[in-house]
């Protein structure tokens, strides 16, 4: 008994990530054919290409580093002083590396522009020097 346990555990851990990839797999199928079927009914290249758009990928924004960091920094110190009140010091340090992990990805957001008006002003004080 106590294997069988071990044994659904496994195969519950294999099961769920394998059945989202055949749950993907099928829905991008079936957006594929939709789309082939519609596409030969249609005499115009510009509706085509309107079709194209709409089953497309929509744009991603780029990460926000720095709203993202000040979410992890702040995980992290949630974690910390669980462990200061609670569990020990095993999640203090649990807690310190998220935290770190945290202000790294705020230093980033400072160092690397990622929306397009950002960029575009660092290559033009760029382009000034």
């Amino acid at each position: 008994m106590e294997h069988l346990v071990g044994i659904v555990g496994i195969l519950a851990g294999c099961v769920v990530p394998v059945s989202v990839f055949v749950w993907l797999y099928y829905q991008e199928k079936d957006k594929n054919r939709t789309m082939l079927e519609i596409s030969k009914n249609l005499d115009d290249p510009g509706k085509i290409e309107e079709l194209m758009a709409v089953f497309g990928e929509k744009k991603q924004e780029p990460l926000d580093y720095r709203r993202n960091g000040v979410v992890t920094m702040f995980t992290g110190l949630g974690l910390f002083l669980f462990g200061v009140f609670f569990l020990g010091s095993i999640l203090k340090g649990v807690g310190a590396l998220v935290s770190a992990i945290g202000v790294g990805m705020v230093i980033a957001g400072y160092l690397y522009p990622n929306t397009s008006g950002e960029i575009n002003k660092a290559v033009e004080d760029f382009e000034k020097r």
